[in-house]
């Protein structure tokens, strides 16, 4: 249960099922936007993930969470209608309750979530963004600062997964494996008291997914 966060940041003190667990958006052309909860390297169950209940309601959108899209439960993910082809993201703080660090102080976790690579601009706190539109050179930002040395795990279609280290601009190239749906994601911790699920934390790990496919 703890192998994903822990091999995106080495996060030793995550004990919640938060330490195993990826937000993630897939989308093909202009259909619907399928948001899943669960461990990317791993099929997704015909039934959901058993975690999955706890993902609610996250914020999906195109151009601004101002305008989020509608969304519809399904039995092993969300669904969201988004008009036009281009990037959707979205954002949940809410998915897990907050829990105890190895010393003894609340931490939590938020969820950013990215599908296409079709713009180069950052509408997330923490966010994988292609270097060139349609490209395979990306940078990983917080807050729209480069994250230099950020950790970044590349899934391929064929689920092989390897983690690379970005350089001094935050930014990686991700190695060509075949056609189909690639995920990358990130992590990043966060010192700083915050309200998440109505509970102050003392630190915050927001951890980001991006998805494209590679035609």
């Amino acid at each position: 249960m703890k192998k994903w966060i822990a091999a995106l940041l080495a996060v030793s003190s995550l004990s919640a099922p938060a330490a195993a667990h990826e937000v993630w958006i897939e989308r093909d052309g202009a259909g619907p936007a399928r948001i899943y909860l669960g461990e990317p390297a791993d099929a997704v169950p015909d039934n959901g993930d058993p975690e999955f209940p706890k993902l609610k309601t996250p914020t999906l959108f195109a151009e601004s969470r101002e305008r989020p899209a509608p969304l519809t439960r399904r039995t092993n993910h969300i669904e969201a209608a988004v008009a036009g082809t281009g990037d959707v993201r979205l954002v949940d703080d809410n998915v897990f309750e907050p829990w105890a660090g190895e010393d003894g102080k609340l931490q939590g976790v938020v969820y950013h979530a990215r599908a296409g690579r079709s713009e180069t601009r950052h509408a997330l706190d923490l966010e994988i963004v292609p270097l060139a539109a349609g490209g395979d050179g990306f940078a990983v930002l917080w807050q729209g600062t480069p994250v230099p040395g950020a950790k970044l795990t590349i899934i391929d279609p064929d689920r092989w997964s390897k983690s690379y280290v970005a350089d001094e601009k935050g930014a990686i190239a991700v190695p060509s494996r075949g056609k189909g749906r690639y995920l990358l994601s990130a992590s990043h911790e966060v010192k700083g008291e915050r309200i998440l699920s109505g509970k102050t934390v003392a630190s915050t790990v927001h951890v980001s997914t991006l998805t494209y496919v590679a035609p």
